[in-house]
């Protein structure tokens, strides 16, 4: 699927945080997953200043390339932004500026972690569309770059060659969504498990939730949803998964959402698609059996919803991954 470009921004020591969202991207792109998807994506890491600048602790981004590195690449990520930047105190380096916007131009798929979602805003990549960031910075990014449409509440936006995620996991959530794109369902969630990670955690879900840490887990609804998950084929139903997990429907959806930040029947519907995804991707099923096996009964049913959560007909999925 190409070739992936880490844009390191700051000449001067990275933070930890630096470090941490630009080794999320590494981990996926840059380790050698071809058992998985053969050829896997070839990774560059590229800065301003492709010397080791040093962060706290003695960690260190090396790029190994300048900004030429940029060029020819499918998708660029910028997980950090330079500390100036983010306070306000200095522009973004219009070197910087004109690579993204070139690239842009050029239909090149960028994608910002965290508060890199601040370099995009500088080069006018974001104006006019929806974006998101850490959750303490969005309230910034949208006083700075009132251009911006700017949603706090999520974990990632996909608005097409243009994506932000919030911080920290959210980070990952997105590079996982950018491998779902590329190589299907089945591959992101056999990532996701090496990963031990979460298979699927939808854009859409909240990025700042508050979560209960139950005392036994008899508190927890995590059971519950991985029967759910292998019972995808059933008429499940909020009701019935409470029963099953000992709670009344008002505290069963209270603890879902605690722990999801997402409702009961957005998060069996979203199992449902994904595990719908999964099936066309892998078996030759008709889209009425691939309706049943994920749960939602008729072809008509599961063509409607496919295609307003994930952009194409079934079948124009399937043919995307067995052309």
């Amino acid at each position: 699927m190409g070739t992936v470009a880490i844009l390191v921004t700051d000449d001067d020591a990275p933070s930890n945080w630096d470090v941490y969202e630009a080794g999320l991207a590494c981990v996926v792109f840059g380790i050698d997953h071809s058992d998985l998807a053969d050829p896997w994506y070839e990774l560059r890491l590229c800065g301003l200043n492709p010397a080791a600048p040093r962060a706290k602790h003695g960690w260190t981004l090396n790029p190994e390339h300048g900004l030429e590195g940029l060029h020819g690449a499918d998708t660029i990520l910028v997980p950090s932004v330079p500390q100036a930047v983010l306070d306000g105190t200095a522009p973004l380096d219009p070197l910087l500026v004109k690579e993204l916007q070139d690239a842009s131009a050029n239909g090149v798929r960028i994608a910002a972690l965290c508060n890199g979602a601040f370099v995009l805003a500088e080069a006018g990549l974001l104006d006019g569309r929806r974006a998101t960031a850490h959750w303490s910075y969005t309230d910034r990014l949208a006083r700075r770059y009132p251009q911006v449409q700017v949603d706090g509440e999520v974990l990632y936006i996909d608005d097409g060659d243009v994506l932000t995620s919030a911080g920290a996991a959210a980070g990952l959530d997105l590079c996982l969504h950018l491998v779902r794109q590329d190589f299907g369902a089945h591959v992101a969630n056999q990532l996701a498990r090496r990963l031990c990670v979460p298979a699927h955690r939808t854009g859409g879900q909240a990025q700042f939730v508050t979560r209960h840490v139950p005392d036994t887990d008899d508190d927890s609804v995590a059971p519950v949803l991985e029967w759910a998950a292998r019972h995808l084929d059933r008429p499940l139903t909020v009701a019935g998964l409470a029963r099953r997990a000992g709670m009344s429907e008002r505290t069963f959806f209270r603890r879902l959402y605690e722990a999801t930040g997402s409702t009961p029947l957005r998060w069996l519907l979203a199992q449902r698609i994904a595990h719908a995804q999964s099936l066309l991707e892998k078996t030759p099923l008709s889209v009425e059996q691939v309706a049943q096996r994920c749960g939602l009964g008729t072809g008509t049913n599961l063509r409607r919803h496919f295609t307003t959560h994930v952009g194409v007909t079934p079948t124009d999925y399937r043919r995307a991954y067995h052309a």
